[in-house]
């Protein structure tokens, strides 16, 4: 009886080391991307793609593009996703990231209240529009968060000759989801990412006062954190999911989201 149970135990800790040897090797990458492929739901449906032909695990940190590039720069992460071209340029220069590659691109747009009180919507150029809104002192709502969409917006307000300093002015400092909210709850008009417009707009008080301007695209890059620098990163593993983002089938997946039939990203690594 004894010699049985002796088995018995051991047969059950090797399961538990089989087990716990299967955690252990699980592969897996941490990818810091920003709030607006989260928010749109893009990365949800990109990755369940991604199951389907690797078993590593994506972990995604949803933060503001500056947040991420630092976490890159940390070797917090193994890559990002980001929407800021001088920032990432940056961040290749000093030779925090490795082969970036261009993913997609969309577009910004401006969004404000339904009576549209400031006649944004009759602006020729985002530059106009955010001087209409400007010089009659209506609330903007700015994320403030360093992230890809509030670099855009302070590089169009420079191009305007000085940074905002209106009454009506205000900071979030929080991801654009947040920030429509706020937009939405105090009449305000705000600048976002058209996919996180796209995924949130039938639940917000706001209307699209804006777009088309050239100055408004937005590009998206996927860059791997330089082992050179963190040699921790998960570099191959890191690799196969950039290069299966820029692939035929990483770009037919992108090219396929759609919230109502309208596409959100344009596949661009061609």
């Amino acid at each position: 009886m004894k010699h049985l149970q002796l088995l018995l135990m051991r047969s059950v800790l090797v399961t538990v080391l089989i087990f716990v040897s299967g955690i252990a090797l699980a592969d897996s990458i941490r990818l810091a991307t920003t709030t607006s492929t989260y928010n749109s739901g893009l990365l949800d449906y990109l990755l369940n793609y991604y199951a389907q032909v690797s078993d590593t695990e994506v972990q995604v940190i949803s933060v503001g593009t500056g947040k991420a590039l630092r976490m890159g720069e940390n070797g917090d992460v193994d890559l990002v996703m980001t929407h800021a071209p001088s920032a990432e340029a940056r961040f290749v220069d000093q030779g925090f990231g490795i082969e970036a590659h261009r993913v997609m691109y969309n577009d910004f747009v401006l969004v404000g209240p339904k009576e549209d009180a400031a006649n944004v919507s009759g602006a020729q150029t985002v530059t106009d529009g955010l001087s209409l809104i400007a010089a009659s002192n209506k609330r903007f709502i700015s994320r403030g968060d360093d992230s890809g969409t509030h670099k855009k917006e302070l590089q169009l307000w420079q191009h305007l000759g000085a940074l905002p300093n209106f009454d009506g002015y205000l900071e979030s400092g929080r991801g654009m989801g947040h920030s429509l909210q706020m937009a939405s709850e105090m009449g305000a008009y705000a600048m976002t990412d058209r996919g996180t417009w796209l995924a949130l707009k039938d639940k917000l008080e706001l209307t699209l006062v804006l777009e088309g301007d050239p100055r408004l695209l937005n590009p998206y890059q996927v860059m791997l954190v330089n082992p050179k620098r963190h040699s921790h990163a998960n570099i191959n593993s890191a690799r196969e999911f950039a290069q299966w983002l820029v692939s035929s089938a990483g770009q037919e997946a992108i090219g396929n989201f759609r919230i109502n039939g309208e596409v959100l990203f344009v596949p661009s690594a061609k």
